[in-house]
């Protein structure tokens, strides 16, 4: 009888004694790779041939094993690895606020610890589940673009506009709001539509693997090289090539990309002869390119090269009544695929829903509405049981800018909005965030230039350095650095 390919797990955790005992009881029913922090995950994920299916991830993990930083960076980082890795946070730092913020990030489940290997391994199973029926859905074609706003309008527009033009397009937009739906449905609606649609995370492969996976190598060009093997752009040819994370792409690697894209020639590693591919590509980031290229992380002439057309995906809370439209297709889905009775939402519940600002986008949306399913199934569920699901602490309040003299009408609607929608809310710890937040976007935008910074902030350089201490990130930066 022919064995089943067991799926594949990843356990983080820096505590050998919980993750030898996970490994044990799981390898069972699992393939487990194990890793102790974000360093060892990194090394790990670049000697495996695809992504693992699942995660279950510890927060406090080194260098700061008492703070949930280095395990939030991880979510961010698997995510954009892998958008359909199902991650579960597995800690023992179960305060509510880092469970709400973990699952805003796109962690599917926080399981608090100890909590029993079983359990887990029910847990799992039902996310393996659900990854599988998404997967089968967009390989069936999905839904394609979900709402009525005039944002997801002009998308639709964008689409049909740009679909059959021979030149790259550009998607922007933030984690989670759908920038791979787009290029799928650039590619769907164009006339390539017939041949294969592939896709390259330039953030899931390692640095020096970039140039042989775009462009192919010959054999004997490096070692390991024992034959010779096409490339993305070769296997693209008269197709598209969706590179995703494309700010991702190494310095060195820009200025052969940027060849393609101006005259298709290219050459496999190893080779002297040019190939040539019309491969259609499609980019995608999240990140600030502008701010790339000013930092000397991006060239400016591949990003005017790549944007011939810009598409920026909005985010979510900018969608008004299409989170209830949203909330209808994936509840559907979801109560679908488990068999169960869809939940339903009360009049105040409804509203909460409408009013939060979802800082995870479309991503955190479902899997709100997955947890909902299995908690609540065929259930109303009320407004406080909604907030449970919430980061509001994560929830950005529109507040127009602090100078003296603004509008402080603004400010006190914002400011009330936020204590009506936020439980336990705490001021200090309200203030202290907005503050380490100006603080932040100072030292990035002067690249850690303390004096700099502390003149943009209106504010003496060393009460900058002392505010700096409170937040534990002085260590990151010297007193006297200029």
């Amino acid at each position: 009888m022919e064995s089943q390919v067991k799926p594949e797990l990843l356990i983080v955790d820096d505590d050998p004694l919980i993750s030898d005992t996970l490994n044990f009881v799981l390898s069972r029913d699992f393939n487990v790779y194990v890793a102790e922090s974000r360093t060892q995950v990194k090394s790990l994920l670049r000697q495996l041939d695809n992504p693992p299916q699942l995660a279950l991830i510890d927060l406090g993990l080194p260098p700061t094993p008492h703070r949930p930083d280095e395990g939030f960076k991880l979510i961010n980082e698997l995510i954009a690895y892998s958008p359909s890795i199902k991650i579960m946070v597995l800690s023992g730092q179960n305060e509510e606020t880092n469970a709400r913020h973990a699952r805003t990030l796109g962690a599917i489940e926080f399981i608090a610890k100890p909590c029993e290997p079983e359990k887990i391994k029910e847990l799992l199973q039902k996310a393996l589940q659900i990854r599988d029926a998404e997967l089968s859905a967009q390989a069936g074609g999905g839904a394609g673009l979900i709402g009525k706003s005039l944002p997801i309008e002009k998308l639709r527009q964008q689409i049909i506009q740009y679909a059959n033009a021979p030149f790259p397009v550009l998607i922007e937009g933030e984690s989670g709001s759908g920038k791979e739906l787009i290029a799928s449905a650039l590619h769907n609606q164009s006339n390539r539509a017939a041949k294969p649609f592939l896709a390259l995370n330039c953030a899931a492969i390692s640095p020096n693997l970039v140039e042989p996976t775009l462009f192919g190598y010959s054999k004997g060009a490096f070692t390991g090289a024992t034959t010779s093997r096409a490339g993305y752009f070769e296997d693209a040819r008269d197709s598209t090539l969706f590179l995703d994370e494309i700010g991702e792409l190494p310095l060195e690697l820009q200025a052969k990309l940027l060849r393609v894209l101006e005259n298709g020639e290219y050459q496999r590693v190893g080779e002297t002869q040019s190939r040539v591919s019309n491969a259609r590509v499609i980019a995608a980031t999240n990140r600030d390119m502008r701010q790339e290229i000013r930092n000397g992380r991006f060239r400016a002439d591949l990003y005017h090269r790549l944007s011939v057309f810009t598409i920026d995906v909005p985010p979510l809370r900018d969608l008004g009544d299409d989170k209830r439209l949203l909330l209808d297709h994936f509840r559907d889905f979801y109560s679908r695929q488990a068999a169960v009775k869809p939940f339903e939402f009360d009049g105040k519940a409804l509203e909460l829903w409408l009013d939060y600002s979802f800082p995870g986008n479309v991503r955190e949306l479902r899997n709100i509405v997955i947890r909902l399913t299995t908690k609540h199934a065929g259930q109303s569920v009320n407004a406080e049981q909604l907030q449970v699901e919430l980061d509001m602490e994560s929830m950005e309040i529109d507040l127009p800018g602090l100078p003296v003299g603004q509008d402080f009408k603004s400010i006190l609607e914002a400011a009330k909005k936020h204590l009506q929608l936020q439980k336990n809310f705490n001021l200090d710890l309200t203030v202290q965030q907005w503050e380490k937040g100006y603080v932040e976007a100072a030292l990035m935008i002067t690249q850690g230039n303390l004096s700099q910074a502390a003149k943009l902030l209106g504010i003496h350089r060393t009460t900058l350095y002392s505010r700096m201490q409170n937040y534990g990130t002085a260590d990151e930066q010297r007193p006297d650095s200029e």
